[in-house]
């Protein structure tokens, strides 16, 4: 079959990509460095679907709140500075959209992407009928320590209509779990979502295969773009050479790697970390989504296991599982949530998030006639998936 789309990506936005494609009718080849699907930073995120909550990053005042972060031991923010050109100009980019307009700007136009993933997702599950990823419209919680932080917080609902704020007694009615920790009050908003990103792009693989719409080349790492003039002609794959039509490139913060001449790719990586924890008949997990926002630490239940995600390090291309990172997340759930899960037997994960300077992925055209972008969601990669491949399908279609 000769492929009328090739991706490169085999994480959750390439395989949402693909999906999408196949969906409007095209042909399409999925390349993948690793010799699995969605192994790497789709493997263990945070399980949020949180469709309202996508504010940037960078906003007025963030750069101050990260020095004190990272004078604390436990601190959400870990930052080491490297001898490395494309970590300071992110830095710097990042440094200059931390303006409160530019925030909401960009924070405009996530919300409406992530509505958009939001139906998306909807229509796949029920015309579709994609299941079995965990998917739950259970809501979410933000949980606050603070009487500042809670004052703030209500002050500043995305959605006054449907979100509803809770004081101490109503959080811990609500979210029995909580019910011995330090909450002051919280922001509840209901129609939020959690699912388990790996077994959702395990479904989405298998409906791709019994399609006969879609290849996939796994172990397979792109060397190289061939370019000439302004198109793409062909990928180079270690000693091997693949021709292609239209080509999308998905790959996170590998894509940077693989720019041509002309096309800068603002995409560096973000690591988290998650535990999965399994959730036994003696525990008491909770049953919404919950984030504590002080500690910027989330908490969502995928069917009998508990992930608990946190953590921002900039510290170059460093894959490693920091222990010391994953002991702190451990004593914090241990903190604040005793009983909720197995910690003792949590699964450990470090992914590297693709992030651009705004929060804003990139999404659309080059400068070569028949290459595409889809990169750069940072931890909203979950979130935005399905919007952001029905994005890319429909301008392809």
């Amino acid at each position: 079959m000769k492929h009328e789309v090739t991706v490169i990506g085999g994480g959750v936005i390439g395989l949402a990509t693909a999906y999408a494609l196949v969906r409007e009718g095209l042909s399409v080849a999925l390349i993948e460095a690793r010799d699995s699907l969605a192994s790497a930073t789709s493997f263990a995120n945070g399980g949020q679907l949180s469709y309202r909550y996508v504010a940037p990053l960078a906003d007025a005042g963030v750069p101050w709140q990260a020095l004190g972060w990272m004078l604390q031991g436990d601190s959400p923010l870990r930052l080491r500075l490297r001898f490395d050109p494309a970590q300071w100009r992110w830095l710097l980019a990042f440094m200059m959209a931390c303006r409160s307009r530019v925030n909401a700007r960009n924070g405009a136009q996530l919300l409406a992407l992530a509505l958009e993933s939001q139906a998306a997702l909807a229509r796949w599950r029920e015309e579709d009928g994609l299941t079995d990823f965990a998917w739950r419209r259970n809501g979410k919680l933000v949980a606050f320590r603070s009487e500042r932080a809670f004052n703030q917080g209500r002050r500043r609902l995305l959605d006054p209509i449907n979100q509803r704020v809770l004081d101490a007694a109503e959080l811990k009615a609500l979210e029995p779990a909580l019910a011995g920790g330090p909450f002051v009050g919280g922001v509840l908003t209901p129609d939020e979502e959690v699912a388990d990103c790996h077994r959702f792009c395990v479904r989405l693989a298998e409906r791709l295969r019994a399609s006969g719409q879609c290849q996939f080349l796994l172990g397979k790492p792109v060397t190289q773009l061939v370019a000439h003039h302004d198109r793409v002609v062909a990928l180079q794959l270690g000693s091997e050479q693949v021709d292609v039509q239209r080509l999308v490139l998905c790959a996170g913060h590998r894509s940077a790697g693989l720019a041509l001449p002309g096309l800068k790719l603002p995409v560096y990586p973000l690591k988290g970390y998650s535990l999965t924890a399994p959730i036994a008949p003696e525990h008491r997990a909770p049953e919404v989504s919950v984030t504590d926002y002080e500690r910027k630490i989330v908490y969502a239940r995928l069917d009998r296991q508990l992930r608990v995600a946190a953590m921002v390090d900039i510290v170059g291309y460093d894959e490693s599982v920091d222990a010391r990172r994953l002991d702190s997340m451990r004593r914090l759930a241990l903190d604040t949530l005793p009983n909720a899960a197995d910690y003792g037997q949590a699964v450990e994960w470090a992914g590297m998030r693709p992030a651009t300077p705004t929060g804003v992925p990139i999404i659309g055209a080059t400068a070569y006639r028949n290459l595409w972008l889809n990169l750069g969601h940072g931890a909203l990669g979950f979130t935005l998936a399905c919007g952001s491949g029905e994005r890319l399908a429909r301008i392809l279609r």
